[in-house]
Protein backbone atom coordinates (compact mmCIF):
# COMPACT_ATOMS: atom_id res chain seq x y z
CA UNK A 1 0.00 0.00 0.00
CA UNK A 2 1.70 3.10 -1.49
CA UNK A 3 -0.61 5.78 0.88
CA UNK A 4 -2.90 5.51 3.36
CA UNK A 5 -5.04 8.02 4.95
CA UNK A 6 -5.33 8.73 9.01
CA UNK A 7 -8.75 9.91 10.73
CA UNK A 8 -9.99 10.64 14.04
CA UNK A 9 -13.35 12.00 14.90
CA UNK A 10 -13.49 14.91 16.58
CA UNK A 11 -15.45 17.98 17.17
CA UNK A 12 -17.32 16.20 19.82
CA UNK A 13 -15.92 18.52 23.07
CA UNK A 14 -18.71 20.15 25.16
CA UNK A 15 -18.11 22.47 28.25
CA UNK A 16 -19.57 19.72 30.35
CA UNK A 17 -17.38 16.69 28.24
CA UNK A 18 -14.32 16.91 27.24
CA UNK A 19 -13.34 13.81 25.54
CA UNK A 20 -10.66 14.67 22.71
CA UNK A 21 -7.71 16.73 21.95
CA UNK A 22 -9.15 18.39 18.58
CA UNK A 23 -5.53 20.40 18.26
CA UNK A 24 -3.18 17.62 18.65
CA UNK A 25 -4.73 15.47 16.36
CA UNK A 26 -5.20 17.80 13.83
CA UNK A 27 -1.71 18.11 13.40
CA UNK A 28 -1.35 14.18 13.04
CA UNK A 29 -4.58 12.78 10.95
CA UNK A 30 -5.11 14.03 7.57
CA UNK A 31 -9.22 13.56 7.74
CA UNK A 32 -11.45 14.40 10.39
CA UNK A 33 -14.67 13.10 11.04
CA UNK A 34 -16.30 15.75 12.65
CA UNK A 35 -19.55 15.40 14.89
CA UNK A 36 -22.54 17.13 13.58
CA UNK A 37 -23.86 17.70 17.54
CA UNK A 38 -26.67 14.90 17.82
CA UNK A 39 -24.10 12.38 20.02
CA UNK A 40 -21.33 15.13 21.43
CA UNK A 41 -20.32 18.33 20.66
CA UNK A 42 -21.16 22.09 21.34
CA UNK A 43 -22.42 24.21 18.35
CA UNK A 44 -19.17 26.92 18.83
CA UNK A 45 -16.37 23.85 19.63
CA UNK A 46 -18.14 22.03 16.23
CA UNK A 47 -17.06 25.15 14.67
CA UNK A 48 -13.74 25.86 16.02
CA UNK A 49 -12.83 22.57 15.06
CA UNK A 50 -13.54 22.90 11.62
CA UNK A 51 -11.79 26.06 11.18
CA UNK A 52 -9.39 24.49 12.69
CA UNK A 53 -8.93 21.41 10.27
CA UNK A 54 -9.18 24.20 7.45
CA UNK A 55 -6.03 25.87 8.67
CA UNK A 56 -4.19 22.85 8.96
CA UNK A 57 -5.39 21.36 5.25
CA UNK A 58 -6.99 18.41 6.98
CA UNK A 59 -10.29 16.74 5.32
CA UNK A 60 -12.64 17.27 6.32
CA UNK A 61 -15.94 14.72 6.77
CA UNK A 62 -19.50 14.83 8.16
CA UNK A 63 -19.85 12.18 11.53
CA UNK A 64 -23.90 11.86 11.85
CA UNK A 65 -25.34 9.87 14.91
CA UNK A 66 -28.51 8.85 15.96
CA UNK A 67 -30.02 11.31 18.21
CA UNK A 68 -28.18 10.16 21.40
CA UNK A 69 -26.06 12.74 23.69
CA UNK A 70 -26.08 10.72 26.30
CA UNK A 71 -24.96 7.72 25.43
CA UNK A 72 -22.19 9.32 23.20
CA UNK A 73 -24.33 7.52 20.20
CA UNK A 74 -23.26 4.31 21.17
CA UNK A 75 -26.97 2.96 21.52
CA UNK A 76 -28.52 0.90 18.85
CA UNK A 77 -31.79 2.34 17.49
CA UNK A 78 -34.39 1.42 15.24
CA UNK A 79 -35.92 4.01 13.77
CA UNK A 80 -38.23 3.64 10.74
CA UNK A 81 -36.28 4.74 7.72
CA UNK A 82 -38.09 7.85 7.05
CA UNK A 83 -37.05 9.49 10.31
CA UNK A 84 -33.34 7.74 10.03
CA UNK A 85 -33.22 10.02 6.43
CA UNK A 86 -34.19 12.85 7.73
CA UNK A 87 -32.08 12.43 10.62
CA UNK A 88 -28.79 12.50 8.58
CA UNK A 89 -29.90 14.28 6.34
CA UNK A 90 -30.12 17.71 8.98
CA UNK A 91 -26.92 16.66 10.48
CA UNK A 92 -25.52 16.57 7.04
CA UNK A 93 -26.94 19.67 6.27
CA UNK A 94 -26.01 21.42 9.25
CA UNK A 95 -22.46 20.47 9.08
CA UNK A 96 -21.75 21.91 5.15
CA UNK A 97 -23.14 25.39 6.72
CA UNK A 98 -20.81 25.63 9.47
CA UNK A 99 -17.83 24.24 7.02
CA UNK A 100 -18.93 26.89 4.53
CA UNK A 101 -18.69 29.35 7.21
CA UNK A 102 -15.64 29.14 8.38
CA UNK A 103 -13.90 28.68 4.30
CA UNK A 104 -14.20 24.46 4.42
CA UNK A 105 -16.36 21.67 2.60
CA UNK A 106 -17.18 18.54 3.41
CA UNK A 107 -15.90 16.04 1.30
CA UNK A 108 -17.27 12.69 3.13
CA UNK A 109 -19.62 10.99 5.55
CA UNK A 110 -18.77 8.59 8.19
CA UNK A 111 -21.71 7.81 10.55
CA UNK A 112 -20.88 7.35 13.94
CA UNK A 113 -20.82 4.82 17.08
CA UNK A 114 -24.16 2.83 17.10
CA UNK A 115 -25.25 3.99 13.60
CA UNK A 116 -22.12 3.09 11.85
CA UNK A 117 -22.09 -0.83 13.31
CA UNK A 118 -25.65 -1.19 12.82
CA UNK A 119 -25.32 0.00 8.91
CA UNK A 120 -22.49 -2.34 8.50
CA UNK A 121 -24.90 -5.48 8.67
CA UNK A 122 -28.43 -3.71 8.24
CA UNK A 123 -29.48 -2.79 4.74
CA UNK A 124 -32.34 -1.47 5.81
CA UNK A 125 -31.11 1.40 7.36
CA UNK A 126 -28.15 1.25 5.73
CA UNK A 127 -30.42 2.72 2.35
CA UNK A 128 -31.31 5.08 4.42
CA UNK A 129 -28.49 6.59 5.27
CA UNK A 130 -27.22 6.66 1.58
CA UNK A 131 -30.49 7.90 0.72
CA UNK A 132 -29.98 10.81 2.80
CA UNK A 133 -26.66 11.10 1.22
CA UNK A 134 -27.87 11.29 -2.02
CA UNK A 135 -30.50 13.74 -1.28
CA UNK A 136 -28.01 16.65 0.35
CA UNK A 137 -25.00 16.01 -1.80
CA UNK A 138 -24.45 13.03 -4.04
CA UNK A 139 -20.59 13.99 -4.24
CA UNK A 140 -19.91 13.16 -0.88
CA UNK A 141 -17.86 9.77 -0.67
CA UNK A 142 -19.29 7.44 2.04
CA UNK A 143 -16.44 6.07 4.70
CA UNK A 144 -17.45 2.91 6.21
CA UNK A 145 -16.01 -0.66 8.00
CA UNK A 146 -13.81 -2.73 5.43
CA UNK A 147 -16.57 -5.32 4.39
CA UNK A 148 -19.88 -3.39 5.88
CA UNK A 149 -22.97 -4.15 3.78
CA UNK A 150 -23.42 -0.09 3.54
CA UNK A 151 -20.41 0.20 1.30
CA UNK A 152 -22.33 -1.96 -1.04
CA UNK A 153 -25.36 -0.65 -0.72
CA UNK A 154 -23.73 3.04 -1.45
CA UNK A 155 -21.87 1.53 -4.50
CA UNK A 156 -25.37 0.43 -5.90
CA UNK A 157 -26.81 3.31 -5.39
CA UNK A 158 -23.83 5.49 -7.37
CA UNK A 159 -22.08 6.61 -4.72
CA UNK A 160 -17.97 6.59 -4.34
CA UNK A 161 -16.81 5.16 -1.24
CA UNK A 162 -13.93 4.08 0.65
CA UNK A 163 -13.11 1.39 3.61
CA UNK A 164 -12.07 1.61 6.55
CA UNK A 165 -10.06 -0.41 9.50
CA UNK A 166 -9.76 0.79 13.41
CA UNK A 167 -6.26 1.21 14.88
CA UNK A 168 -7.61 1.17 18.49
CA UNK A 169 -10.04 -1.29 17.77
CA UNK A 170 -10.43 -5.45 18.38
CA UNK A 171 -12.08 -7.18 15.51
CA UNK A 172 -13.71 -10.44 15.20
CA UNK A 173 -13.59 -13.71 13.08
CA UNK A 174 -16.08 -12.27 10.70
CA UNK A 175 -14.54 -8.24 10.32
CA UNK A 176 -17.11 -6.85 12.86
CA UNK A 177 -15.48 -4.62 15.53
CA UNK A 178 -15.44 -6.09 18.79
CA UNK A 179 -18.85 -4.81 21.00
CA UNK A 180 -17.45 -1.71 23.32
CA UNK A 181 -19.24 -4.07 26.38
CA UNK A 182 -17.09 -7.33 25.92
CA UNK A 183 -12.69 -7.96 26.76
CA UNK A 184 -10.78 -6.46 24.28
CA UNK A 185 -12.99 -3.50 22.51
CA UNK A 186 -10.36 -0.99 22.63
CA UNK A 187 -6.96 -1.18 22.67
CA UNK A 188 -4.63 1.30 24.16
CA UNK A 189 -0.99 0.22 23.47
CA UNK A 190 0.53 2.86 21.19
CA UNK A 191 3.28 0.43 19.91
CA UNK A 192 1.45 -2.42 19.18
CA UNK A 193 -1.32 -0.64 17.71
CA UNK A 194 1.21 1.35 15.40
CA UNK A 195 2.94 -2.55 14.64
CA UNK A 196 -0.43 -3.96 14.51
CA UNK A 197 -1.56 -0.72 11.63
CA UNK A 198 2.12 -0.95 9.94
CA UNK A 199 0.98 -4.80 9.23
CA UNK A 200 -2.07 -4.21 7.66
CA UNK A 201 -0.73 -1.67 5.42
CA UNK A 202 1.97 -3.83 4.53
CA UNK A 203 -0.58 -7.24 4.27
CA UNK A 204 -3.60 -6.20 4.69
CA UNK A 205 -4.79 -8.52 7.52
CA UNK A 206 -5.23 -7.82 11.60
CA UNK A 207 -5.42 -10.26 14.42
CA UNK A 208 -8.72 -11.24 15.89
CA UNK A 209 -9.24 -11.69 19.21
CA UNK A 210 -9.26 -15.37 19.18
CA UNK A 211 -6.10 -15.01 16.89
CA UNK A 212 -7.52 -16.00 13.74
CA UNK A 213 -6.13 -13.72 10.95
CA UNK A 214 -9.28 -10.96 9.01
CA UNK A 215 -8.01 -9.89 5.63
CA UNK A 216 -9.30 -6.17 5.22
CA UNK A 217 -8.86 -3.92 2.67
CA UNK A 218 -9.07 -0.27 3.78
CA UNK A 219 -7.44 3.00 2.45
CA UNK A 220 -8.18 4.64 6.10
CA UNK A 221 -7.18 4.17 9.40
CA UNK A 222 -9.35 5.68 12.50
CA UNK A 223 -7.82 6.17 15.58
CA UNK A 224 -10.49 7.68 17.79
CA UNK A 225 -10.36 11.05 19.73
CA UNK A 226 -11.73 9.71 22.53
CA UNK A 227 -10.05 6.70 22.96
CA UNK A 228 -7.38 7.05 26.38
CA UNK A 229 -3.85 7.64 24.81
CA UNK A 230 -5.71 8.65 21.32
CA UNK A 231 -2.88 11.42 20.55
CA UNK A 232 0.18 8.70 21.52
CA UNK A 233 -1.41 6.20 19.47
CA UNK A 234 -1.79 8.65 16.36
CA UNK A 235 1.31 9.88 16.40
CA UNK A 236 3.09 6.49 16.71
CA UNK A 237 0.75 5.15 14.07
CA UNK A 238 1.85 7.70 11.53
CA UNK A 239 5.36 7.83 12.65
CA UNK A 240 6.04 4.20 12.19
CA UNK A 241 3.92 3.95 8.75
CA UNK A 242 6.25 6.15 7.49
CA UNK A 243 8.98 4.61 8.78
CA UNK A 244 7.68 1.40 7.00
CA UNK A 245 7.98 3.78 3.62
CA UNK A 246 3.98 4.61 3.43
CA UNK A 247 2.67 8.10 2.67
CA UNK A 248 0.40 9.33 4.94
CA UNK A 249 -2.39 11.27 3.08
CA UNK A 250 -6.21 11.91 2.23
CA UNK A 251 -8.20 9.44 0.64
CA UNK A 252 -10.10 11.74 -1.18
CA UNK A 253 -9.33 14.90 -2.53
CA UNK A 254 -10.75 18.32 -1.53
Amino acid sequence: MASIDLNSDLGENSAERIVSDDAAMLEIVTSANVSCGFHAGSIEGIRATLAAAVAGGVVIGAHPSYPDRENFGRTARDPDSSTLQAEVEYQLGALMALAGAVGGRVAYVKPHGALYNTIARDERQARAVVAAVRAVSPGLVLLGLAGGAVLDVAARAGLSVAAEAFADRGYLPDGALVPRTQPGAVLHDASAVAERMVRLAESGVVRAVDGTEVRIDAQSICVHGDSPGAVAMAAETRRMLQHAGHDIAPFVSV
